[in-house]
């Protein structure tokens, strides 16, 4: 796995991650070495993060050292690219005071801003050759672990992993995904005050949903969709696959048609990891409201965290 992508977008925390998950994490060894050491081999799988700090490092040397791996028996490398918008990357190199790699002289923010261009120019097409690419952008360091942890866990064996997940459009589309499905025509349990407490887990809840007219239509529409249309992603080489079903709140009809997704493409033999994104985030601030108290009271006027996941915690930094 080699890992690369902009300065302060989340390659060393990636790294991390993936070394905590059994890689053997290397950090910006010049190409040619990292080549030796892959092919080499090992009893564990190798994390190299490869970046603009790397000695001799163009993205055309990085695209053949790929290119020269991949046709060797036994060896299966995979490319990471992690980013963040400019905005954000600027953000954080101000607010940690670090020297971009690339920086001239000047102000902080200029040197900043014309490192963060000077950096996406030397990485060229790195994006676009990519197998995943991860935007860190409204994703705090907590989120960033999750997703690594749920899609290189699930890499225990060949072929495509694939990432089922509801959400709710108000919130935003999820950066990560490959393909999106808008399921907001369906009737919604919301306006029903005996269902509206509930999720899509729950049965009545479930059998409303299905009581829609449209909704069988639209099931057999989206698995006559999805299902030839992964194995041709798989044959392409592909190694993953996220699909996103988006409703109004990210509760009851995305959590439904997402679970029933999950367990039709399980049924079909692919790995499937399954998310919900607004439940997820609403779990993790309902156990910090009922975490034990420290002791010392809030400030007044204190705010209650915002159910955006990108902005329950600082934004993770490389």
């Amino acid at each position: 796995m080699m890992v690369t992508g902009l300065s302060g977008a989340g390659k060393s925390s990636i790294l991390r991650v993936l070394e905590d998950l059994g890689f053997e994490s290397i950090d910006n060894p010049p190409l040619s070495v990292l080549e030796e050491v892959v092919r080499e081999g090992g009893t564990m799988p190798i994390a190299a993060g490869v970046d603009a700090r790397t000695r001799g490092f163009d993205s055309e040397g990085l695209l053949g050292l790929l290119q020269r791996l991949r046709e060797s028996a036994g060896i299966a490398p995979q490319l990471l690219y992690v980013t963040a918008e400019a905005p954000v990357l600027l953000r954080r190199f101000s607010e940690t005071r670090r020297r971009h790699p690339l920086a001239p002289g000047g102000s902080l923010g200029s040197r900043v801003a014309d490192g963060i261009a000077r950096e996406e120019a030397l990485l060229g097409g790195l994006r676009d050759a990519a197998d995943l690419v991860i935007d860190t952008t409204d994703l705090p360091l907590p989120d960033l672990r999750r997703l690594v942890e749920r899609r290189f866990r699930v890499l225990d064996g060949h072929g495509m992993a694939v990432s089922v997940m509801s959400f709710a459009y108000p919130r935003g589309l999820p950066r990560e995904a490959d393909l999106v499905l808008d399921v907001r025509f369906l009737r919604n349990p919301h306006y029903d005050p005996l269902l509206r407490p509930h999720t899509g887990h729950n049965a009545a809840v479930a059998a409303y949903i299905k009581a829609d007219a449209e909704f069988g239509p639209f099931w057999q529409r989206m698995t006559a969709l999805l299902d030839p249309l992964l194995p041709r992603y798989a044959a392409e080489g592909k190694k993953y696959l996220t699909v996103a079903l988006g409703c109004t709140g990210g509760k009851h009809r995305s959590v439904l048609l997402a679970e029933l997704l999950s367990a039709h493409l399980t049924a079909q033999g692919w790995r499937v990891d399954l998310s919900h994104r607004e439940l997820d985030a609403a779990g993790r601030h309902a156990a910090a409201a009922n975490a034990p108290s420290t002791g010392q009271d809030a400030p007044t006027g204190a705010q209650a965290p915002s159910t955006y996941p990108g902005r329950e915690a600082p934004p993770c930094t490389a």
